[in-house]
Order: structure tokens, then C-alpha cells, then sequence
């Protein structure tokens, strides 16, 4: 298209990749604003690929029912079947002729969520936002655009986007033209944050199917016992992570290929031992070999890299009508997918903000819609910067993710579903509930830190034999999903969910707790014991053995029985005893303790 532009917009965007396309999208369906988007490129996406493939539940809400772009998703992209974790064991890797598959341990969600997510060909994708908003008359693509400037108006005039060749004035300006950050680096708005992950991705040509990598012929496949665990949904259309300390290998696939890519923290792994895609996977074969035969074959198609891709922002929307979305302004970790999440509520935020007219009002949306993006942002932080290394330890990391879930469905995802971030009544009520958690969090995320950093000493092999845990097997989270069917929440009824979800997810906290203790002191009898579980500091207790077996001491005598209201022994292959068998007494309380759980 030309790039030449004289005329006036509600809406300058810069940057026309997954945030700036679908914020236009957003406004173009729920508002009356005029849209002119720009970008470096003449006829974006480029012909490389783009990595950040995988949707969770929040974002692909946003994206196939808020955006009305299911039927897309649908005819050109593969549903998602959930997030799963694997590990090795000492039988793969004792083994003269290993099962490579049915020889690592797993954690997952066996079956799907009632919100639907998908594995995105972004260039597809951003490719067919950009057909769809171009049929609508209010918008406006000028492509090919260098050295834009914003001159922001220091009263209520409209601001001035200039380029080579081209400008235009809107009343607002949103930048989601990614880390370069047009407004970020004129406003002076960088910022560091306390994480150091690196990553190196490619692409290859075909599918990696990780239930393929097998010893077994096909039908022995078919009949594998393995099965009772796992089920026979096909795998490969999840997000799988092979996992060892500080790391995570990613398999993502998408129409015609398979994204592939390290996540590590720079203190296990050297940036320089996968700055290439060839180096990183080769780098992956030595450290999970049932890849290394089909990794030889593979021919790579494109590749990326960030040696140090976290940061934050000090400030991304303004009450001057300028915002920050997208990369342009925070990014944390690829770890649970987290940011196609922010984008959906940033780009809510902004639209709402755009919509207001009164200046004053504005003025308070904007402090208070800062402060909403910050606290979506930093929530993530702790998990990224304390417990990175629960990766290499299946039960630590279920206890880590499946509290961190059951908060994301029950904190991110009801209110997004029911249109509540944009209420601030309710998101008064919500964030004084949601700021609970953040000393628990942290708290927790040191607490497994810890506990990871012993069982490695104590026992650094890893387990025998596969393990098979069903993150649904702990009831808190599997109740939190039960709240994906609850649309068209009042601002009450909401309100009266986080007050249920609060009090869960704090006697989820407490259980983390206790099970570690168990599991120290090699005695599934501290699950029950109910004045050493209430005695739990859910914001200071520390990891420390001798301490705790002094805690426990002071309560050990006790016959009360803690009654949960969840499954307490969910993990319990994991509490081996230390000296003795479980006391005889044991097992009467935990049938009781059991009863109590339904």
C-alpha cells in the first residue's frame, strides 16, 4: 500500500505483528474508532517463521471467541492437547535397548479443557487477521514505513506519527512493534527484571512425534500398558516438555512442521553451547537421546535465538493516550505461555481506555490499569526467578505448576471469560484477594526451590521406574476448571467464586506444605495431624530439615485428625519412609482423613 498518509485516526498502531493485529481487530468489532496500523515491513509477516506458537486457556478465549476467529483456528491450526512435562529414568538410561517413549516419566492433564487451546502457525494467523481488518473501511495498513517518530501532545490536541514519506495524527498511540519498542526507547521506559533464561529455537520439516521415538513395533504400541496411564489422545498435539534442572525442551506442532526449542537459565547451560539451531539440537540429543535418530534426519527450515530475552517496563499506558502491548512493553518467560495471555488483557485494558473521553476519568483508569498490567506481569516473576530448577523432578514440579494452574484458572481466567478486568468495583475486590498470594507464592516458590536442591542430594538419580501423574489428580485444580463453565458471572456472583477460590487455594498452599514435611520425614502420619497442619506459616516457613523435624516434634504426639478437603495422599508414592514403616494408627486416620476429603 502507499505509504503516504494525510488523514486523521482514533488510533495509531505501530507494529503489525500478534499483539498490534489483534488490538486492531478489537477495536475495529467493539468500538466505532478509526485504525491506521504501520509496519517496517511492506507486506508483514515476513517469510520467517515466528516462534511463540502455543495458546492456554485465557488466550485462546481472547482469540477464537472474543475475536471471533474460531472457525480460523479450527481449518488451519491443531487444537492443543494441554501442557505435559516428561523426565528421564534410570531404566532409559540403563538400558542396553531402551523403550525411549515408554521409558520417561510424565505429568499431564488427561483430557481436554472446556476452553479450547491451539498450536498457532503465527504467520498464518496474523496473515488472515490482517485480510479480516482490512475489510473493514475504518482500518488502514501503510507498510514499508522507516523512522517513525511520535511526537506526543502535551495538552489534549491530537498526537503526530511521522515517517519517510508519510504522518498522521490520532488521539491515540499504542506501540506494539515488540522488543525494538518505538515509545519504550524515546520515553525512556526499560527496565531490567531478575531473570537471566536464554533460548534457541528451529524449526524442521515434518512432524516429531515423540510417541515414534519407540523400541516397540506398532501394534505393541497399541497394546502398551503405558496406555492405562497416559490415554490415546495423540501427544504430539501438546506442548511437550522434556525437562531437567533450570531447563525445558519444547516439541510444537504445527501444519508441515515442528517447532523446537531450549528454554534454560544461564547457570546450567552456556548460551554459547546452542546459539544455532544445528548446536541446539545437537545439544538436545546428547541429553535426551531417544531424539538423537530422528534429529539426524531432520532438515531445518528456519531458526531464532535470544540469550537474554526477560524484561520489564516502567510504565505502559498512559492517561497522555499512549500504550504499551505485546513485547513493546514486558516480557517474562515462554514457560506456560504466558504472552498471548498479557496481550489479551493489556489489549482489553487499552480499548476500554481509548473508549473514554473524560479526562479525569481516564486519568484514573490509566493508574488503574497500570497497576492491573503490573500485577499480571510481576505474579509469573517468582516462577520463573526462585524455581526454575523444580524442572528436573516430576513430583516437585507438580506440586509447583499445579498450584500455579489452579491460581491461573481460578485469578486469570474467570474474570477474562466474564469480562471482569475492565469493572473496577470488582477488580477492587480482586486484586485485594490476588495480592493474598503474593507472599504465599513466593514463599512456596523458595520452599520447592529448596526442597529440590535436597531431594538432588539426597537422591540425585533419577526415579527407577516412569511415573505417570495426572496434574487433575490434585483437587484443587481440577475443581478450579470446574469454573470455566461459569459465563455471565455477575459482579457479585464473581466476587463470591474468588472468596471460594481464595480459601482453596490457600488450603492448596497449606498441603504443599505439609507434603514436603511428609516426604523430609519419611512419615505419611504428618498429613494428618491437625494441630502441626494448622501451626503451617503459609508466608514465612522456611525449608530447613532440622527445623522442620523440630515443627513436627511439637505436634507428634497429637491424635486430631486434619480433615482436607482434598486428597492428601495423591503423592504419597513419593513419602518413602526414613526409619520405620507408617505407624498401624496411620492408616485408620487416613481412611477418616479420606472421608473427610469428599
Amino acid at each position: 500500500m502507499s505509504s503516504e498518509a494525510t488523514s486523521r485516526y482514533d488510533v495509531i498502531i505501530t507494529g503489525a505483528g500478534l499483539a498490534g493485529l489483534s488490538l486492531a481487530r478489537q477495536l475495529l468489532m467493539y468500538t466505532g474508532k478509526t485504525v491506521l496500523l504501520l509496519d517496517k515491513l511492506e507486506n508483514p509477516p515476513a517469510k520467517s517463521q515466528k516462534v511463540g506458537e502455543s495458546l492456554v486457556q485465557l488466550a485462546g478465549y481472547y482469540f477464537s471467541k472474543t475475536l471471533d476467529l474460531e472457525l480460523h483456528l479450527l481449518e488451519e491450526h491443531y487444537l492443543k492437547y494441554n501442557l505435559r512435562f516428561h523426565w528421564k529414568t534410570q531404566r532409559a538410561e540403563a538400558s542396553a535397548k531402551p523403550d525411549y517413549w515408554e521409558d520417561i516419566s510424565s505429568a499431564s492433564i488427561r483430557n481436554q479443557s472446556n476452553l479450547a487451546t491451539f498450536q498457532l502457525d503465527r504467520n498464518i494467523l496474523e496473515r488472515h487477521m490482517m485480510k479480516v481488518n482490512s475489510e473493514d473501511a475504518r482500518f488502514r495498513f501503510i507498510g514499508g514505513v522507516r523512522n517513525i517518530k511520535v511526537e506526543l501532545a502535551e495538552d489534549d490536541s491530537d498526537h503526530t506519527v511521522t515517517w519517510n514519506g508519510g504522518g498522521a495524527t490520532a488521539r491515540w498511540v499504542v506501540d506494539a512493534s515488540g522488543r525494538p519498542g518505538i515509545l519504550k526507547r524515546s520515553l525512556a521506559l526499560e527496565k531490567t527484571n531478575q531473570i537471566r533464561h536464554g533460548s534457541t529455537w528451529a524449526w524442521v520439516e515434518g512432524q516429531v512425534n515423540p510417541e515414534k521415538l519407540t523400541g516397540h513395533t506398532h501394534n505393541e504400541v497399541l497394546l502398551h500398558k503405558k496406555r492405562q496411564k497416559m490415554g490415546s489422545y495423540p501427544y504430539f498435539l501438546a506442548t511437550n516438555h522434556f525437562c531437567g534442572e533450570g531447563r525445558w525442551f519444547w516439541v510444537i506442532p504445527i501444519h508441515g512442521m515442528t517447532s523446537l526449542g531450549l528454554v534454560y537459565d544461564h547457570s546450567v547451560v552456556n548460551p554459547e553451547d546452542v546459539s544455532n539451531g544445528r548446536k541446539m539440537l545437537d545439544w538436545v540429543a546428547k541429553d535426551w537421546p531417544l531424539f538423537a535418530e530422528d534429529f539426524a534426519k531432520r532438515k531445518i527450515v528456519d531458526e531464532g535465538r535470544f540469550v537474554d530475552y526477560s524484561y520489564d517496563a516502567r510504565q505502559t499506558i498512559s492517561p497522555q493516550r499512549w500504550a504499551l502491548t505485546g513485547e513493546s512493553g514486558r516480557f517474562s518467560d515462554p514457560l506456560y505461555s504466558p504472552g498471548s495471555d498479557l496481550i489479551a488483557i493489556y489489549n482489553t485494558l487499552i480499548v476500554d481506555a481509548v473508549q473514554t473521553d473524560d479526562a479525569a476519568e481516564l486519568e484514573a483508569k490509566s493508574a488503574w490499569y497500570e497497576q492491573i498490567m503490573r500485577v499480571m506481569y510481576e505474579s509469573y516473576i517468582p516462577s520463573y526467578q526462585l524455581s526454575y530448577n523444580c524442572l528436573g523432578d516430576p513430583e516437585t514440579l507438580t506440586l509447583k505448576y499445579t498450584f500455579e494452574l489452579a491460581v491461573y484458572f481460578g485469578f486469570y481466567v474467570v474474570p477474562f471469560t466474564n469480562q471482569l478486568f475492565t469493572d473496577r468495583k470488582f477488580m477492587q475486590t480482586y486484586l485485594r484477594k490476588f495480592a493474598l498470594f503474593g507472599p504465599i507464592n513466593k514463599n512456596l516458590q523458595m520452599f520447592l526451590s529448596e526442597f529440590f536442591n535436597w531431594k538432588k542430594l539426597h537422591d540425585p538419580k533419577p526415579l527407577a521406574e516412569p511415573v505417570h501423574i495426572d496434574f487433575y489428580d490434585m483437587e484443587p485444580l481440577r475443581m478450579s476448571e470446574k469454573f470455566f463453565y461459569d459465563i455471565g458471572l455477575t459482579r457479585e456472583e464473581a466476587e463470591d467464586k474468588m472468596d471460594i477460590i481464595t480459601e482453596r487455594m490457600k488450603e492448596f498452599a497449606r498441603y504443599i506444605l505439609a507434603h514436603v514435611y511428609a516426604v523430609v520425614l519419611g512419615d505419611k502420619c504428618v498429613l494428618l495431624n491437625a494441630p502441626f497442619v494448622a501451626s503451617l506459616k503459609l508466608r514465612d516457613t522456611t525449608f530447613d530439615p532440622e527445623r522442620m523435624t523440630q515443627d513436627y516434634a511439637k505436634h507428634a504426639g497429637s491424635d486430631k485428625v486434619h480433615m482436607w478437603n482434598l486428597n492428601a495422599f495423591t503423592l504419597e508414592n513419593f513419602i518413602q519412609p526414613r526409619d520405620e514403616p507408617m505407624a498401624p494408627e496411620c492408616e485408620p486416620k487416613m481412611e477418616e482423613s479420606a472421608l473427610g476429603s469428599r
